[in-house]
Order: C-alpha cells, then structure tokens, then sequence
C-alpha cells in the first residue's frame, strides 16, 4: 500500500506515517511539504491508495485543489487532516469530493478508527461538528437526533439498512448482494433516502448517518 501524506510540517508528517504504520505494517509513504509537491506526485505515474493533505499548505489554490488531485489519481480516496474545524472547511472539503475530514485535535484512538473507516471504504465525518439543513431565514439548524431524524423523515427499517450501506462506502451493486435486493429497488430506496433527507448526494446523505449513529 502506498500512501502519499501533504503537510507543511515535518513533525506532523512523521507522526501521521507511524500511526499509518499500526494500521499497515507493509504501507510506504511518499511526503510532500507543499501542494506543489502532491501534484507532482500524483503526475508522476505513481498510484496511490490514498491521499492525505492539509487545507492552507504552501500553494493551496483552495477546495478545487481537492479535484485536481482527484483528477490525477482517479479513485482514490483524498482526506482532509486539517487543524481547522471550522464548518465551512468542513463542508467545503466533502462538498468537493474529500472522502473524509479528520481534525487534528483527535485523538490516537479516533484518528486511527477515521483512518480504519477510510481504508474500509466508507467516509469518516467528525461527529457532531457538522449542521445539516436550514431554517428559511437561511440560518442552519442543528441535526436532529437519531431517533429525531427517523420520525422526522420517516425513514423505513429498510432505507435506514440503505442509508447505512451508503456510509460504508457500498456501490448500489454490493447494497442490493447484502440486502438481498436488485439494484433497481436499491436505486429507488437511494432516490426516497435522498428526497426524505432532503440532500442531493451520497456524501450528504453520509453526513446525516454520522449524525444519526452519534
């Protein structure tokens, strides 16, 4: 496995690799100072299994930065490890394809299972550190509960069982081998999660499960 770990600290890079390290033994890192330098990691012809960048390293064009390394290594995942934990950056991050958002401030044993969930396909949220949805004045509202959110939107037993395959990272294809369903009625599940939540997208839908199992 090969990792390619963006910081503009030293420090921070080396502690990011050992902890990489306990998760797989056999990974290999490749560092990069700048986002200059992702890029021309991720032009080189090598191929990630996943990448790891801060937000505001030396030449950080902004949230397209997230695309264009996307671009250049397509499918694999890229994660946001930021000492932000601002909203914006947040939603900014996942709204332009990020795979997941861990602070900085986490601890070992949460960045561990972030990174664990990354690796197993899903999309790692920090709990509770997002809003979803708005009040007509425009202001957000906090997320509901989960037991608040399943009444409030009316999910069935089955599209929660949907809703969770989705936050595991499954394509329509693995959901509908699990749950023993064909793909047609996983889409039409998919279609109904979306408009209850009132979300247009799998990651959006991901941001209300974390906040559902939290």
């Amino acid at each position: 496995m090969k990792i390619l770990i963006g910081d503009d600290h030293l420090l921070f890079r080396e502690g990011l690799r050992r902890l990489l390290e306990q998760l797989h033994a056999d990974a290999s890192f490749v560092e990069a100072g700048t986002f200059n330098e992702v890029i021309e990691h991720c032009r080189s012809g090598e191929r990630f299994e996943v990448v790891l960048m801060d937000l505001n390293m030396p030449n950080w064009p902004g949230f397209d930065g997230i695309r264009e390394v996307q671009a250049l290594q397509p499918g694999t995942p890229v994660v946001v490890v930021s000492a932000s934990e601002a909203l914006n950056d947040i939603r900014g991050a996942l709204d332009h394809g990020a795979t997941g958002y861990i602070p900085k401030s986490s601890s070992v044993k949460v960045m561990l299972g972030a990174l664990n969930l990354v690796f197993s396909g899903g999309i790692y949220v920090p709990p509770g550190a997002l809003t979803f949805g708005a009040e007509p004045n425009g202001r957000r509202r906090p997320l509901e509960t989960a037991a608040e959110r399943s009444a409030g939107y009316g999910l069935t037993q089955r599209q929660r069982e949907v809703l969770d395959c989705l936050r595991a990272g499954k394509s329509n294809k693995q959901i509908a081998y699990e749950l023993g369903l064909s793909e047609g009625t996983v889409k039409i599940h998919v279609t109904a999660i979306f408009k209850s939540l009132g979300v247009k997208n799998r990651t959006q839908a991901v941001i209300a499960a974390a906040q559902m199992a939290s």
